[in-house]
């Protein structure tokens, strides 16, 4: 008996340790990091974009580019983003994001499901969205986990993880610059 609570205590031990070293990262994480992310500081004006979807193997699907124009209204920062792809289609996306507090945000778009939720510190952001995104003759629900990282005041980085039913869909890089490429 004295065995099994002990076996039964390591087994409790090392769940926990398991289980903890397998938490997420948070945006906290990158408050001390520099320069320091103001979301809508960064979109005002116009910037430019270039992206990439990749399947869960990594195969690049889809190849596009954003012109992006940001106007701001009190605390609510509207982009405007026009998507042109590798193939020639055209898209268009209009986020209305609200700072809800400091480094909290909430947006919508026609295509998003419900609201997106922002949360940024030091120089990354991350928001988490359901869209309703176009699949062949019909469209589907997907989950994005984005994370954008400010590397320089004109330079930053995204990567969205893509998943359906928890299952990983594919990834999304995208690097924006407020300096046309």
């Amino acid at each position: 008996m004295k065995n099994f609570r002990y076996v039964l205590l390591l087994v409790s031990f090392l769940s926990i340790t398991l289980i903890s070293g397998c938490s997420s990262v948070k945006v906290q994480d990158y408050q001390n990091e520099k320069p320091q992310l103001n979301l809508f500081d960064y979109f005002k004006g116009k910037t430019f974009a270039q992206g990439q979807f990749q399947d869960r193997s990594g195969k690049v699907l889809r190849r596009f580019t954003v012109d992006i124009t940001g106007t701001i209204e009190g605390n609510q920062l509207t982009l405007d983003e026009r998507f042109v792809y590798n193939d020639g289609e055209k898209q268009q996306r209009i986020w209305h994001i609200t700072k809800t507090a400091e480094g909290q945000f909430i947006g919508k778009a026609d295509d998003v499901i419900g609201e997106a939720i922002g949360e940024s510190a030091g120089n990354a952001l991350n928001w988490r969205y359901t869209l309703d995104l176009p699949y062949k003759d019909s469209t589907i629900h997907v989950q994005f986990n984005d994370w954008m990282f400010l590397h320089t005041d004109t330079t930053m980085m995204n990567r969205a993880s893509v998943t359906k039913w928890g299952f990983n869909v594919g990834e999304v890089t995208l690097f924006f610059s407020k300096n046309p490429l």
